[in-house]
């Protein structure tokens, strides 16, 4: 399974990065997901340069590859006037312009970071309509960060949870049995088939004639309602 990280942290060290390192090891202890790091800070002037001439550099061209051909992705962004980042968002709208069907069914984690808990509605009121309209896949739990929530109770079992539905969907599903047959175990020539449970046939319907096994079968005979009539009187 591919990982892709999609980290939009500018500063070194940045908690945006901290928050994506962690939801992938999360993600990776119960998969076994090969983990690839995006960073869109070192990025910046190549999407500048790709917002204006439309050409990708390497390095930008290797990342949307790799954003494209995963299986599943963790986008992390700082939060700056109460949304996404300039530069996260350029990000996407490079990869939809040059792919607009890179996301489309691909199983996503959103997280954020931010100063203050007041911002953690950026996650459904920015995030989520954005992949929304990737038409990607995006897991019910997102994961904000405020500056007070590292080392406090609560984001370890979020980022905990989040990885759990994250991987859920990411997983290739299990191949299924086939079904144990059921039902009419007898061939053409009478005989039950192994492993086959014979079920007795309907009942006759008043009017036909039973088959030789005393049931109504295929070849039933009607009878008129004239000696229907003239039976029930005698």
């Amino acid at each position: 399974m591919k990982l892709v990280v999609v980290s939009a942290g500018l500063s070194v060290p940045s908690s945006t990065r901290l928050l994506a390192d962690r939801l992938a090891a999360a993600t990776a202890d119960r998969t076994d997901a090969r983990v690839r790091v995006v960073e869109v800070r070192d990025l910046a002037v190549a999407i500048a340069h790709n917002l204006t001439s439309g050409f990708p550099g390497p390095e930008l061209a290797a990342a949307l590859d790799a954003v494209t051909e995963a299986d599943a992705l963790i986008a992390v962004t700082p939060v700056f006037s109460a949304s996404y980042s300039g530069l996260f968002k350029s990000f996407f709208d490079v990869l939809g312009a040059r792919e607009k069907d890179a996301l489309t069914g691909k199983p996503v984690l959103i997280a954020a970071t931010g100063g203050t808990a007041r911002h953690s509605m950026v996650l459904d009121h920015a995030l989520r309509p954005l992949f929304a309209h990737l038409r990607a896949v995006v897991v019910p739990t997102g994961v904000y960060a405020a500056s007070e929530d590292w080392g406090a109770e609560g984001l370890p079992e979020r980022i905990e949870r989040a990885a759990g539905e994250l991987a859920a969907l990411a997983a290739p599903a299990a191949p299924v049995a086939p079904a144990a047959p059921v039902g009419g175990g007898a061939d053409p020539a009478g005989r039950t088939v192994p492993g086959e449970q014979a079920v007795p046939g309907p009942p006759a319907v008043p009017g036909q004639q039973a088959g030789p096994g005393g049931a109504a079968d295929g070849g039933l005979a009607v009878v008129p309602f004239e000696e229907q009539l003239a039976r029930l009187r005698g």
